[in-house]
């Protein structure tokens, strides 16, 4: 990772600057399972949970210029999101990421989008947890199969970089249940080993160590071999 950004940090406080670049080697260049590319989208999902829109939101944009991260691919990226992270979460991070782009002079969205078909129906979400939602209300069911719809013709994100997103915000608001076992699903499914997904959770260790500790935990019970046939199955 290129710590050019510290300079930034050390004006704020040099101690700080320090324990957050020790922090940084650790997290950007020892998680050898995940991509750069992955752990910039990681960062600014983790942004938008956290609603950390300042600065850091701003370093992690501009690193992810440095490493091919799009404007199309942070618009993605938010929008995709929005449904576990809130729509107003996302929204804050798309006005200030406007914002940074026309401040800094930066690549701004060539409008690269989807169809959204929200008037269209049915859902991708497979039929067994379709039908357990719908079983607990199905006005919730309808507006989940509304926002999987809404989705399902993305494709500037590939689907492992998708779960590992929606595991990030598992991990940030600790809804490591059934969500959480979906997301990690789709990421196996995708051809992510477990030590990639590992690697997700560790990595969200640098945006609250005490969420990922949890998130290990909850990980480790998934993968373990009580739980990994009815979970992948």
């Amino acid at each position: 990772m290129d710590f050019s950004s510290q300079a930034q940090v050390s004006k704020l406080d040099t101690v700080f600057a320090e324990m957050s670049a020790a922090t940084d080697q650790r997290v950007w260049e020892e998680i050898p399972e995940l991509t750069m590319r992955e752990k910039v989208l990681l960062s600014v999902v983790a942004d938008v949970c956290q609603q950390t829109l300042g600065l850091p939101f701003e370093l992690h944009v501009r690193l992810g210029l440095e490493h091919g991260v799009t404007a199309d691919d942070l618009r993605e990226t938010l929008r995709f999101i929005s449904y576990d992270s809130g729509y107003p979460a996302v929204l804050a991070a798309l006005d200030r990421l406007t914002d940074i782009e026309r401040e800094q002079g930066l690549p701004g969205p060539t409008g690269q989008g989807h169809q959204v078909n929200a008037d269209g129906s049915g859902s991708p979400i497979p039929a067994p947890v379709r039908g357990v939602v719908r079983g607990l209300d199905a006005h919730f069911a309808d507006y989940m199969d509304l926002q999987s719809r809404m989705r399902a013709d993305m494709k500037l994100l590939s689907v492992r970089e998708r779960a590992f997103a929606t595991m990030t915000v598992d991990v940030l608001y600790q809804t490591l249940e059934e969500s959480f076992r979906i997301h990690v699903a789709r990421a196996i499914g995708a051809g992510a080993t477990p030590d990639e997904v590992r690697g997700v959770v560790r990595f969200t260790a640098r945006f609250g160590m005490t969420k990922a500790w949890r998130g290990l935990r909850a990980l480790n019970a998934l993968l373990s071999a009580d739980h990994t046939g009815s979970v992948f199955a």
